[in-house]
């Protein structure tokens, strides 16, 4: 009689990375990249941002769906932009880079996908805003769903501190994108949910 294979629960309550120096390099590498397009598309005159932004419902505007988030409208778009971004993606990293790499590609194509096919017609929309409100979220609600009190404990203390961003999901500012912000953090619930859901699955155990 064969005997059942022994399986364990993935550990699901980390908040930091389990390599942090490296988790931190690799987001000022993700970081660096943003700066460096902006000087390119400085040196072509805009032409990067103006073909690479989302225009809802345009073919001309498909290519937004990657291209967007890598894109600003300036250099104060940018600054605005860069804590956030660095942050949010490195507190991300605490569930390893694949993790991080799901959840990234969730929030930045299902995010783009529906601002593209719901987003106003006058509308062009470049910048990360919607990757950071997508991480944002996702780490607003992942303790939630993986019952982890450390991940809640996160939550609240960024709530504390960057919890009036989420304002920007709220048409306040006609020239900002709510929308992309809006898209971006359901598509990081869902990115929650599906974490969650994949940790609660026990694995083998190597014997």
């Amino acid at each position: 009689m064969t005997a059942p294979v022994p399986v364990a629960p993935r550990r699901i309550n980390r908040v930091l990375p389990a390599h942090p120096v490296s988790a931190a390099l690799t987001m000022l590498v993700f970081t660096a990249v943003l700066y460096v397009v902006e000087v390119l598309d400085i040196a072509s005159g805009s032409r990067l941002q103006l073909e690479g932004g989302i225009i809802a419902r345009h073919v001309d505007g498909l290519d937004g769906i990657l291209f967007s988030p890598l894109l600003h409208d300036d250099w104060a778009h940018l600054w605005a932009n860069t804590v956030p971004f660095f942050v949010f993606g490195f507190l991300v990293m605490a569930g390893g880079i694949a993790q991080f790499l799901m959840v990234t590609a969730t929030i930045w194509l299902l995010g783009g996908a529906v601002l593209w096919l719901l987003g106003p017609d006058d509308a062009y929309t470049v910048g990360a805003s919607g990757i950071i409100f997508g991480w944002l979220a996702f780490l607003l609600v992942r303790g939630f769903f993986a019952r982890s009190v450390k991940q809640i404990l996160l939550a609240v203390v960024l709530f504390m501190i960057w919890g009036g961003v989420l304002w920007g999901v709220l048409p306040t500012d006609s020239h900002i994108s709510w929308q992309g912000h809006l898209f971006g953090a359901l598509a990081g619930v869902l990115a929650a949910w599906l974490v969650a859901r994949a940790d609660r699955e026990p694995r083998p155990v190597r014997v």
